[in-house]
């Protein structure tokens, strides 16, 4: 195993030397490690994923973020199908701070929102951080997408990432440890793996950020994507766009995306769940609840004919629709990230779920390990 891992080690520094092959050249499979920073002296890493098929991705270790993610539409032309920045100051500038888009960024120690930042656990009670004095969302202030995670190749395909939360950082109980292990594979699949483990109780609902528009720029918005999410009921919210604790049937209405619909067919129907999030925010509950890998949801982009697939553990997914999105932040390209400019689907547990004893827990207790996996799949139609 030792030597295993130092003929790993070797390969990729052979690959962070050679800059990935000459100019004009395909680039090598591999990762490539460059500087992308310095964030209050401590620097930050950038590395680059190439698979055999020319698929490129980036990962910087600021908050775990996808930068870059390079797919092939129909006809094999590249393209970068994720919202974010080229350089560190984009995600750190006040503009970005005030909106908090959380491009592309891992997310906890809790993914989504709690209801006004409180929640009681074993008879304590535990005052988290609120956004804008309202309820608690994506980790608090400085939640997992703004610390810098520590990373190391592994074999030429993945990256491992670690962060240790201190216990009562942010608020919450324990110190957790957690790994984020992202792997891009030569059947076109990002697989983001997911571990944690914890010396005292704690709520634990980790998810990754990123936006996506499959155009790879050329429409400004995602609204002519096309979306199924194989899940017959969501999590209804109230006007905070907190649950609850009600889990309608999407039958009969806009949130009904088990056959597939163009995501802005019905974007601004007259709905009081969409009026409430200004589009589409919400929960959905996928049909399969084993914690196997299954379809979750699928998005396919007519005019370029990518296609993705997200399959999960988890027993549900956040479709965003990029509603806060006000073309204040100006992205890679020169882009201008106008409302509903990308589309998140984060695989998760519910939202506030400590507060809601009816939903699959979020409790992760001493002992026990937290292991999740997310797979997205890129493929095309013809």
């Amino acid at each position: 195993m030792i030597c295993q891992c130092l003929l790993a080690l070797v390969a990729v520094m052979s690959l962070v030397s050679c800059g990935g092959g000459q100019s004009g050249e395909k680039p090598k499979a591999g990762i490539v490690k460059e500087e992308f920073g310095e964030l209050k002296g401590q620097p930050v890493e950038l590395y680059t994923f190439t698979n055999n098929n020319g698929l490129v991705m980036k990962v910087a270790t600021y908050g775990g973020t996808i930068t870059e993610l390079h797919v092939p539409d129909r006809n094999g032309q590249m393209g970068d199908i994720a919202l974010g920045f080229d350089r560190l100051d984009g995600y750190v500038s006040p503009e970005y701070e005030k909106s908090n888009p959380n491009f592309g960024a891992l997310i906890g120690r809790y993914g989504n929102r709690i209801a006004q930042g409180k929640f009681t656990l074993d008879g304590v009670a535990y005052t988290l951080a609120t956004n804008n004095g309202k309820n608690h969302l994506h980790g608090g202030n400085i939640g997992f997408n703004r610390v810098v995670w520590d990373a190391r190749p592994v074999g030429s395909n993945a990256l491992e990432l670690t962060y240790t939360s201190s216990d009562m950082e942010e608020g919450y109980p324990g110190n957790l440890q957690v790994t984020v292990v992202y792997t891009l594979t030569d059947a076109n699949e990002l697989v983001i793996d997911y571990r944690a483990v914890t010396d005292k109780a704690t709520p634990c609902n980790l998810t990754n950020h990123s936006y996506f528009n499959l155009s790879a720029g050329k429409q400004p918005t995602i609204a002519d994507h096309e979306l199924v999410i194989l899940a017959d009921r969501y999590t209804e919210v109230d006007a905070g766009l907190i649950p609850v604790g009600n889990l309608p049937d999407v039958a009969g209405t806009p949130m009904d995306f088990t056959e597939p619909h163009r995501i802005g067919e019905r974007i601004d129907a007259d709905f009081e769940q969409l009026r409430i999030g200004g589009g589409y925010d919400h929960n959905w509950v996928l049909r399969h609840s084993d914690g196997s890998l299954a379809l979750a949801a699928t998005v396919y982009e007519p005019q370029s004919g990518r296609f993705m697939e997200v399959l999960t553990t988890e027993p549900g997914v956040q479709f965003y629709a990029g509603n806060f999105l006000d073309g204040t932040l100006t992205g890679k390209n020169n882009t201008k990230y106008v409302r509903r400019a990308g589309l998140c689907l984060e695989t998760q547990h519910f939202p506030d779920s400590p507060n809601q004893p009816t939903f699959p827990s979020t409790i992760l207790q001493p002992g026990q390990i937290y292991r999740t996996q997310t797979v997205y799949k890129f493929s095309v139609k013809q």
